[in-house]
C-alpha cells in the first residue's frame, strides 16, 4: 500500500512512502532516503484503538515512533497502560491528565508529559477546545496501549460529546 505523505528525500524531492514495513498499521516508515515529514499535511491513523480517541499521523524510525495527535474536545483516553514509555508535548488545547496515583491536573500548551512504561494514565481534552500534542514513544511496542478495564469499546467521551 502506498500513501501520499508529503515526505522529502535527502535531496529535497517529494516521495511517496510505503507503510508496509511498520509496526503500526497506517504509520509511515522513516529512513531509506526519507527524512523530512510535513506532519500537519499527512493522513492520520487511529492511535489508541479500543481505548482512546487519539488520531493523527505516526512516523516510525528504527527505535522511536512519533506522532502529531489530536483529541477532539470532550474526548480522550480511558485509563490504560503500554509497555513502552511515552512523552507528550501539548501544542494546543487543555488536557485533563492523571498519571498513576497522582491527582488529576489540567495541562495546556507548552506542557511536557511523561508516562513511564506500564504505569496507568489517562488524558482527556477539556470541552473547550480540541487538543493537539506531539508524542514520542520507543518502538519496543506499537503506538497502542490497553485499557485497564480490559474493554476495547473505544475512547472516553464526556456527556454530550459521544461519538455520532
Amino acid at each position: 500500500m502506498t500513501t501520499n505523505i508529503t515526505s522529502l528525500t535527502a535531496d529535497g524531492t517529494q516521495r511517496d512512502a510505503t507503510a508496509s514495513a511498520t509496526k503500526n498499521k497506517g504509520a509511515v516508515k522513516a529512513g531509506d532516503g526519507t527524512y523530512i515529514f510535513a506532519l500537519t499535511e499527512m493522513a492520520g491513523m487511529d492511535a489508541g484503538i479500543g481505548y482512546s480517541t487519539a488520531f493523527g499521523p505516526v512516523i516510525e524510525g528504527e527505535r522511536m515512533q512519533v506522532g502529531l495527535i489530536r483529541k477532539r474536545r470532550g474526548t480522550g483516553a480511558k485509563p490504560h497502560t503500554h509497555p513502552n514509555e511515552q512523552w507528550n508535548y501539548i501544542v494546543q488545547g487543555t488536557l485533563r491528565v492523571r498519571v498513576d496515583d497522582q491527582p488529576e491536573q489540567l495541562c495546556g500548551p507548552g506542557t511536557l508529559l511523561y508516562f513511564p512504561a506500564n504505569v496507568v494514565h489517562s488524558t482527556v481534552a477539556t470541552t473547550d477546545d480540541d487538543v493537539v500534542f506531539f508524542t514520542v514513544k520507543d518502538l519496543s511496542h506499537g503506538i497502542h496501549g490497553k485499557a485497564v478495564d480490559g474493554t476495547a469499546e473505544g475512547g472516553y467521551f464526556e456527556t454530550g460529546f459521544e461519538a455520532k
